[in-house]
């Protein structure tokens, strides 16, 4: 097939692969839908007889098992779990809204781990909009990533620089502190080991970036006038349809970096994005950062910056790295090269 063919059969397997997902996601979503109501309406009749005590439960189980022999979710642990759900979601209607949009098992760890009704809508939220895994779902728990994303001290001026949604959803990308999953980096290391560390632990910096980003190169090259110039990294979000220059710093916040990476979004902009795509990004990565000095630095920067802190991690568990996507899957759909 000619280079255009290829492209054409590629753009249409690729529409009906989204279709396929799309389906697939419509049978599980009213399938889960109906088997958390099941469950909702078990835990409330359990709950109703909770002065029978623990020998009702036990008895149910009993029960049901006998009837319904082939069908898994009726343990003791489960009906107990079935109950917990009840008086949870009964406390908040969004709790039980959002709920019925994940899996019971994640619905199980969220109910669990987390107390506050604000936080574990969010995690359901997330959970539906990443597609989380449980294993991920954990990690993610257990790194405080609403703390991080949400709470966290993260200057940026998207929303002076962006208009909505888009300054949403780039606000939503920003954590603080990122935890960057770096193995044997020691605490010495210079930006050029830094910016090594996270090209070959790329699938882990994803997981950390949050989805949506693809990775396109790292010292990526911009010529202008006579001079060459070297971004750390580039990616290219593929739900805010832009580019994000990423800048690496082993050391505090200093204003200067941000006229660094102002000048690459400009470059970017005017040689790279094509029309369609939305403004370019700046992320600036320092060891360390004073919330007023770079708020002082961005004031007047029309580009859209936003300035992290960042911790190593030397530990992701194994169970983590089998949900993380392949390098192929990475890629991004874009082919600069030929461009």
């Amino acid at each position: 097939m000619l280079a255009t063919e290829v492209k054409d059969f590629k753009n249409i397997v690729e529409q009906i692969k989204q279709e396929i997902n799309k389906t697939k996601y419509e049978i599980f979503k009213n399938a889960n839908m109906n088997l958390l109501k099941l469950y909702y309406n078990i835990g409330k009749t359990i709950n109703e007889n909770s002065s029978w005590g623990n020998k009702f439960i036990d008895e149910l189980a009993i029960e049901l098992k006998l009837t319904f022999p082939n069908i898994k979710g009726f343990s003791v642990r489960n009906l107990k779990n079935m109950k917990k759900y009840y008086i949870e979601c009964s406390k908040s209607e969004k709790v039980q809204t959002s709920s019925a949009q994940i899996p019971w098992s994640h619905n199980m760890l969220i109910l669990d781990k987390i107390e506050d009704n604000i936080q574990r809508v969010w995690y359901m939220e997330q959970t539906l909009i990443n597609g989380w895994s449980y294993d991920v779902l954990a990690f993610q728990i257990k790194s405080k990533l609403y703390e991080r994303q949400v709470l966290g001290d993260k200057p940026n001026n998207f929303y002076d620089t962006l208009p909505k949604p888009q300054s949403d959803l780039a606000k939503d990308m920003m954590k603080d502190p990122f935890i960057l999953n770096l193995t044997g980096l020691k605490q010495n290391y210079i930006e050029t080991e830094l910016e090594q560390a996270m090209v070959e632990k790329i699938k882990t910096v994803l997981l950390e970036l949050g989805n949506g980003f693809s990775f396109v190169g790292n010292q990526y090259k911009l010529e202008v006038g006579n001079k060459e110039y070297f971004i750390d990294l580039l990616f290219y979000h593929t739900k805010l349809h832009c580019y994000v220059v990423v800048e690496l710093k082993n050391t505090e916040f200093k204003p200067e970096y941000i006229g660094k990476v102002n000048f690459y979004l400009s470059v970017i902009d005017d040689l790279v994005k094509d029309k369609q795509d939305n403004p370019s990004i700046g992320l600036i990565l320092c060891r360390d950062k004073d919330k007023f000095s770079v708020e002082y630095a961005l004031k007047d920067i029309h580009k859209p910056i936003g300035v992290s802190s960042y911790e190593l991690s030397e530990y992701l568990p194994p169970e983590i790295l089998k949900e993380l996507p392949t390098e192929e899957e990475l890629n991004l759909h874009i082919d600069l090269e030929n461009e």
